[in-house]
Formats: C-alpha cells, sequence, structure tokens
C-alpha cells in the first residue's frame, strides 16, 4: 500500500469498542497516513467515558452528537454528513469507517464512486453488505487476538491459542485454487503478489490472519496437499518473488 495516502479515520464511538484502539490505528497506518482522526457519540453518556484516556492517547478528535429521539442513530448522520464535507474538501485520497454497523454501507458505496479507497474496520458480527461495499475490510476481533499474542510469533501458536480463528474450508480453499488460476500464466504459476490482490476484490475481508497466519504465505504453505510454491531471484536484487501453482 501507498504510506504517503492521506486518509480520513471515521469512528463510531457508540458502535465500537474503547479496547485495542491503539492497535486498530497501528493497521490503520499500514494503508497511509491518517491525516484527519475524528470520534462520533453523545458524550454526555457515561459509557464513552471508557474513551477518554483513549482520545488523547491517539490524538482523536471528539465529535459531540446529541441523541435527539430515542431509537434514532444521530452519530451515523453526523459521520456521514462529515464525510461527505472531507470528500468535497479533496484534502484526503481515502477513508477508513470504524464501525459495525449497515446503516454506512451506501456511505462506503459513494465514496469509492468518488474514487476514494475505502477501509472497513469493524467486529465479527458487521453486515455483509458493509463488509463489501469496501475495498478491504478488517476484523477487530483479529487485532485483539494478535495484540495478546504478541510473545507468539508463529502461525500454529496462534491457531492452538486462538480457537475463534476461521477454519480452512474447502470453500475458501476453491477460492483460493480459482484465483490462482485467474492470474496464472500458461504453465499455471501465479505471482502470489496478484494473487493476494485479487482475493481481497473477491472477497473483501478474505486475511490470513483470520485463520491464524501472519500472512498469505505461510497460509498458502500449510495447504501444499492443494498448492505449491516456486521462490524466484529477482536479478540484481538481494529479494525472492514468490509464484503459487494449484496442484490438480
Amino acid at each position: 500500500m501507498n504510506k504517503e495516502l492521506k486518509l480520513a479515520v471515521l469512528i463510531d464511538g457508540d458502535n465500537i469498542p474503547s479496547a485495542h484502539m491503539k492497535e486498530m490505528m497501528e493497521e490503520i497506518a499500514k494503508y497511509g497516513n491518517p491525516t484527519i482522526k475524528r470520534i462520533y457519540g453523545d458524550w454526555t453518556k457515561p459509557i464513552l467515558k471508557r474513551w477518554k484516556s483513549i482520545l488523547l492517547e491517539n490524538a482523536l478528535i471528539p465529535v459531540q452528537q446529541y441523541s435527539y429521539t430515542i431509537g434514532k442513530n444521530a452519530t451515523d448522520s453526523a459521520m456521514i454528513i462529515d464525510a461527505m464535507d472531507i470528500l468535497y474538501s479533496e484534502k484526503v485520497d481515502g477513508f477508513c469507517l470504524v464501525s459495525s454497523d449497515s446503516d454506512f454501507t451506501r456511505l462506503a458505496t459513494r465514496l469509492r464512486e468518488a474514487g476514494m479507497m475505502v477501509i472497513g474496520i469493524g467486529e465479527r458480527k458487521t453486515p455483509e453488505p458493509f463488509i463489501v461495499a469496501c475495498d478491504k475490510f478488517i476484523y477487530i476481533e483479529i487485532l485483539k487476538s494478535l495484540s495478546k499474542d504478541s510473545e507468539s510469533k508463529t502461525a500454529e501458536n496462534i491457531i492452538e491459542k486462538k480457537p475463534e480463528v476461521d477454519k480452512i474450508t474447502p470453500k475458501v480453499i476453491q477460492l483460493i485454487s480459482n484465483t490462482i488460476s485467474d492470474v496464472a500464466d500458461d504453465d499455471g504459476w501465479a505471482f502470489l503478489g496478484d494473487v493476494g490482490n485479487l482475493l481481497i476484490k473477491k472477497k473483501r475481508d478474505f486475511d490470513p490472519r483470520n485463520y491464524g497466519f501472519p500472512k498469505l504465505t505461510p497460509l498458502i504453505k500449510s495447504l501444499n496437499n492443494y498448492f505449491e510454491i516456486d521462490m524466484r531471484d529477482v536479478e540484481g536484487k538481494r529479494i525472492k518473488h514468490i509464484f503459487v501453482r494449484n496442484r490438480v
């Protein structure tokens, strides 16, 4: 990802747990520079007091939005209005929408129509329409699991200690296999970087960490009955390019 991309980070404080905000901000930094960071909620509510220290630690600007009517989410409206104002200001290249609320589905779609990159972050309960409306969607539970296992670097230990990781089902294997075929050359070999990019386009919440692996390469290696890997030297450089091919 381009580290120079300017991102607007908009957080639904009423809908997102305050824990692990540090990990979320570190994840966002992988995709660009968060130049605008705002969090929305009714700060008169006692439940939002837990955010106080987190706001200072992460330089988040709180935006007050009173709940005028019971049953109506005024926070969503405030976030949507601000997002459109930021879009038209032309000060950013993309948005990170932190929420598990499907009400932001249309906003994500509209921002992408305007050429913005949209990253979604939310809990596993996030409805599918919001997930697929983003360019990429990241589950908070994965960031939470990795932060707790910072001393354990191996995929095996992550799988052993984190029963909530997803199983690699035949459906997932078929998705990977089809994607390899989509970008493979005449000999069946596909550059793993291209495979990873296309996987995210096909399944916005695809992330090797969902299955207990830090990267796509070890995930593919764990499926050696289905895929083979070729490490190729790059002429004049001390790096290797990784290619993958279906075994059948």
